[in-house]
């Protein structure tokens, strides 16, 4: 048995992961784990265009984790190059997985206009992609080959997210996606593990520990009170699925004591298509509220919000006189509709950027998160004096303190090999000397195009 690294190894996007194993006849059997994209400040970076380190034609099956574009962006590249096998995710994933690839040819099309870029796959390869791709269900069993099985488990981390087992060879593997946060709003818990020999785990936090859940909130509350006061915009750029999700509940909660008029835009086609998928699967949804209960019966809307699906719509919001909150796309600062606000209101020193999620190297938002005093978008040179601001509770990942609970299985087994991804590489370091002395077990960081016999 064979584990080959594509991806997620010294950075955190472009997951996929190659598990090669013998069924049942001795027969080769090749499963793919997601199959995402590079992402900083471009959609379609050079590695993204560079070939894959296997041969698609040679995969048996494909399973995904979750919809996120660093999780899913290359699948239809995938097909283009000549795969023809199943792609298995769960029912609420498939839904929002076919919203995320939309809205990422979308922002390469774009891009392509605007910087020259290639694209890197076309509207037909999402057709075929849609038409192969299958929803499933957790604990759902799935036979790859004889003596191959395959489970998908709730992770917590988005609707629909999951982590995987693979059983084959006697043993069991497991592959975290990206594990979800503690105490998250709308949202079941991580699902244990039963048991593992071997586990591919994301380490996006592995070496910090998250401000209380308690906290998320209140700063919420502190950020939206001052911008008001200061008459300026608040500019959220929100991941379109669960962030903003996350983000409207808890507004919505808010605006129960904090009473005002001031409008609330939800700028981001995908982020709106995206809140009818989790009011279509609420019964995956856990709230820590009896909203459903109230005379609405809904979750993501409230007085003060207002959804601008259209191009002008969008650009009617410059009309709107401040204090005003703007919602957008994309949470990394990418591309997308916050980088026209982003380019109108950073220099508005009574203005304030509020990130709620991770920042890959190399973006935008990474910049303004470490303080870059002036910026370019889209070739215009921009001085930032609007605040920037940050709130680690809204993190859709686990931290240090939840993956090193969620390593240690039911059976008390501790997995023999852990294998590092998804993280910078200061991150992985920290967190593997912690496992090392927590846990007393291997873990390896493998390298990029790296395979490691099980």
């Amino acid at each position: 048995m064979q584990l080959s690294f594509h991806g997620a190894n010294n950075e955190v996007t472009g997951s996929c992961h190659l598990l090669t194993t013998k069924d049942a006849n001795g027969k080769e059997c090749r499963i793919l784990i997601d199959c995402g994209m590079f992402q900083g400040e471009r959609m379609c970076g050079d590695k993204n265009k560079v070939p894959f380190g296997f041969d698609p034609k040679s995969i048996d099956a494909v399973f995904v984790t979750h919809p996120h574009a660093d999780h899913t962006g290359r699948i239809p590249k995938l097909i283009t190059e000549g795969y023809t096998g199943p792609i298995m995710m769960t029912h609420p994933c498939l839904s929002l997985t076919k919203i995320v690839l939309k809205d990422a040819f979308h922002i390469m099309t774009e891009n392509a206009e605007k910087c020259g870029d290639d694209v890197l796959y076309t509207k037909e390869d999402l057709e075929v992609l849609e038409k192969r791709s299958t929803g499933i269900s957790y604990h759902e069993e799935i036979t790859v080959a004889p003596g191959v099985t395959v489970m998908l488990h709730d992770a917590g981390h988005v609707l629909g997210s999951a982590f995987v087992s693979v059983n084959a060879e006697g043993k069991r593997i497991i592959y975290s996606g990206d594990v979800g946060n503690d105490d998250v709003p709308i949202l079941p818990d991580t699902e244990a593990i039963s048991e593992a020999d071997v586990v591919i785990c994301e380490a996006t936090y592995g070496h910090r520990v998250h401000e209380p859940s308690t906290e998320r909130a209140t700063k919420l509350r502190a950020v939206v009170e001052q911008t008001i006061k200061d008459g300026g915009v608040l500019m959220i750029p929100a991941f379109s699925i669960e962030r903003t999700q996350e983000l409207l509940y808890e507004i919505d909660l808010m605006l129960r004591d904090v009473k005002t008029n001031v409008p609330i835009f939800l700028d981001s086609p995908m982020a709106i298509r995206a809140t009818e998928v989790y009011r279509h699967y609420k019964e995956y949804l856990r709230f820590d509220s009896p909203i459903l209960s109230e005379a609405d019966r809904d979750f993501f809307s409230f007085p003060n919000l207002r959804e601008t699906f259209t191009v002008d719509e969008s650009k009617q919001i410059n009309e709107v006189p401040s204090p005003k909150i703007i919602i957008a796309g994309s949470g990394m600062m990418s591309g997308g509709r916050i980088m026209h606000h982003l380019k109108r209101y950073l220099s508005d020193s009574k203005s304030r950027v509020l990130i709620i999620g991770f920042q890959a190297f190399g973006t935008l938002g990474r910049k303004l998160y470490e303080g870059a005093k002036k910026v370019k978008i889209y070739g215009v040179s921009i001085n930032v004096h609007a605040g920037v601001s940050a709130i680690g509770a809204f993190s859709a990942h686990a931290d240090m303190h939840k993956l090193t609970r969620w390593l240690k299985p039911e059976s008390g087994t501790v997995p023999k090999k852990i294998f590092l991804v998804h993280g910078d590489p200061e991150a992985k370091e920290v967190f593997a000397t912690h496992l090392r002395h927590n846990l007393q077990t291997e873990v390896i960081i493998p390298e990029f195009l790296s395979s490691h016999e099980v």
